[in-house]
């Protein structure tokens, strides 16, 4: 990827005005320019390399904890990608394949009460997933239809609702904050990490099924994955900070009023806290490449793996 003046003085004018749609109240993108030169060029050039090896699509998984900005950095990508190489991106979050309210309800009474509230390993519609991986992939590609999942209603939408991807992709970047999770060892299960495990889980049926999901349905999912990115918050604690800001901004947006409070948010990433621990201790084995992010989510650097 090579610039001259010209070129680049015209990307840099369409990129600046791109990133203004992107700001959202309360949420103004800082060092648009630094982190551009940066970041976001070195990133999506790595990323062509592999897609170059063969010319054939790939996956690219991205992978981070909650409100670490996965969002933002795959509309920028889909952004340059197609400025610049002329290639399609197709981008869709794991989140986006929970399973219904209705079908977590039927989880709680069979399963496991803990099970109602959406996240962890068990809660997503793997089998859905795998089949959009694989009608992505082919060669006579057709509409693909990717769900939609309305977290102020707790709830997929309809299909009418869904994304379409019309066109074949090149390139399928598919986030999400457990994409790439290990599981763990059983002795690693005894000690609860938290209240929600310490009152609820006593007996470690919850945990013990995620990760036997893990284990199982999501490793062989996950396996789909050509190259994975890693980023790596400071600590859990700014995952939760950051996790109070989405939440701030899904206030501004939303026209629901099912918003958390902090101590609601407090308890729910709880139930997120296990896996993500423990994907910030693996890191070096889960990626391809770690970005590491500071407190305001500004890339400190980047380490290939």
């Amino acid at each position: 990827m090579v610039f001259n003046n010209s070129d680049y003085r015209n990307f840099k004018k369409d990129y600046l005005n791109f990133l203004k749609t992107k700001e959202s109240k309360g949420r103004p993108i800082v060092d648009k320019v630094g982190k551009l030169n940066s970041f976001y060029l070195p990133l999506s050039k790595w990323i062509y390399s592999i897609y170059k090896k063969d010319n054939s699509i790939k996956i690219i998984g991205l992978s981070g904890g909650q409100g670490s900005g996965k969002s933002t950095i795959t509309s920028i990508l889909k952004f340059i990608f197609k400025k610049i190489y002329g290639l399609e991106l197709c981008v869709f979050s794991i989140d986006d394949f929970y399973k219904t309210k209705y079908e977590r309800k039927k989880m709680s009474r069979n399963i496991h009460p803990l099970f109602l509230t959406r996240g962890v390993p068990g809660t997503h519609d793997i089998n859905l997933l795998s089949k959009i991986f694989l009608k992505l992939k082919k060669k006579k590609f057709k509409k693909v239809l990717i769900p939609k999942f309305d977290k102020s209603s707790d709830d997929r939408l309809k299909k009418s609702k869904w994304n379409k991807v019309i066109k074949s992709p090149d390139i399928v970047i598919f986030e999400g904050w457990c994409v790439g999770a290990r599981h763990q060892k059983n002795s690693d299960l005894k000690r609860s990490i938290n209240l929600i495990e310490k009152k609820f889980d006593s007996k470690l049926k919850w945990r013990t099924k995620v990760n036997n999901q893990l284990k199982k349905n999501y490793k062989k999912l996950f396996n789909k994955i050509d190259k994975l990115i890693y980023l790596k918050a400071p600590s859990f604690q700014h995952i939760y900070q950051w996790r109070q800001h989405q939440e701030q901004r899904l206030k501004l947006t939303s026209k629901s009023k099912n918003i958390m409070s902090k101590s609601e948010i407090r308890e729910f990433i709880m139930f997120y806290e296990r896996i993500t621990r423990q994907m910030m201790k693996d890191f070096k084995k889960i990626s391809d490449l770690t970005i590491f992010l500071d407190q305001n989510h500004r890339a400190k650097k980047m380490k290939y793996f």
